[in-house]
């Protein structure tokens, strides 16, 4: 999989850590509070939006009265706690990055969530000692599937998008990577079960667990 790969670039939530469960509870609060019942519908109509645009989507779709900026905050301070404490690595997923820096691989991460939130389960799981860039969705024109905060990631590593391999757990997210022009593996999470066939069938390579890429044993695309 790393073969002619000069760069790794992971997608944060779902991918790289395991914070996808606790969205729907953070939904479920900010929404009864506000006297309203979380739609089935709605991790997937954000899935790929960046913080910025989820935030403009549920302002119009619920009639928030809150700016996009306070909706902002007040899903930041929900969530703080909780990415500094309750996140952890998904499986074996520090042992990869270890195996990449030992080889000299530059790392990247291309995510939807906020700077804040990055840089609390960064400080929290050690990230910095092995992530070189960190770019977010709100600081491109377009979230994902768009290509865009994959190519920022890859421009600032100074490397050429097809030399990029990337690790994401939503369509949406390996439709990025592949209109990037990157080699994209999915990754198995428990939030986008459902999804499974449609992720193996997006990506180049699937895996459910890092220790897959470690012993050469993910799955290819047929």
């Amino acid at each position: 999989m790393l073969k002619n790969k000069k760069a790794v670039i992971f997608d944060l939530d779902g991918s790289l850590v395991d914070s996808m469960w606790l969205w729907k509870e953070i939904d479920i609060e900010f929404l009864g509070a506000r006297g309203m019942e979380l739609p089935e519908d709605f991790q997937q109509k954000i899935e790929g939006m960046s913080f910025t645009e989820t935030a403009v989507y549920s302002k119009e779709r619920f009639r928030l009265t809150e700016t996009v900026e306070e909706l902002k905050d007040i899903w930041n301070v929900m969530a703080m706690d909780k990415y500094s404490h309750e996140v952890p690595f998904k499986p074996h997923a520090e042992e990869f990055l270890k195996h990449c820096k030992e080889r000299g691989i530059p790392m990247g991460i291309a995510t939807s969530n906020s700077k804040q939130l990055v840089q609390a389960v960064s400080d929290a799981l050690g990230l910095h000692n092995y992530i070189e860039i960190i770019v977010t969705s709100c600081e491109v024109n377009r979230g994902k599937p768009a290509p865009d905060v994959y190519l920022e990631v890859a421009k600032r590593l100074q490397v050429k998008p097809e030399e990029c391999l990337v690790f994401e757990d939503i369509p949406a997210g390996i439709m990025a990577g592949k209109a990037a022009g990157m080699t994209v593996c999915g990754v198995e999470d428990t939030y986008s079960m459902y999804l499974k066939e449609e992720k193996k069938r997006l990506a180049d390579f699937y895996i459910a667990d890092y220790i897959q890429v470690l012993k050469d044993t993910y799955e290819r695309r047929q």
